[in-house]
């Protein structure tokens, strides 16, 4: 059984799959360059992180003199934990941003 190619078919598939990749390397870059400051609840810590999840600056913005070693990890683990969720929302922002045209499969 012989099958016809559609060659206009083809050439608009190749043509979105280099759109989807230029796509993708913007989004990287995007990423990468985007950056979200968020603090621990009780002000204590500031963490600087891009959308692609790299913490890039941590900041104590009040003394540390009377903390406990405990209540200092437990602000660095709550700022961390932000700036990781901040991160997430970062990406699916820009992703929404980038590729919202295109639905998704299935």
């Amino acid at each position: 059984m012989r099958r016809d190619i559609d060659e206009e078919w083809i050439e608009e598939a190749v043509e979105r799959y280099r759109r989807i990749d230029a796509l993708l390397a913007e989004f990287d870059k995007a990423a990468e360059a985007l950056e979200v400051c968020v603090r621990s609840p009780d002000g204590l810590v500031e963490v600087v992180v891009t959308a692609a999840g790299a913490i890039t600056d941590v900041r104590f913005r009040q003394s540390l003199a009377g903390r406990t070693s405990t209540q200092v990890a437990s602000s660095v683990r709550a700022a961390v934990t932000a700036a990781a969720d901040a991160a997430r929302w970062a990406r699916q922002r820009l992703r929404g941003d980038l590729f919202g045209e295109y639905r998704p499969l299935g």
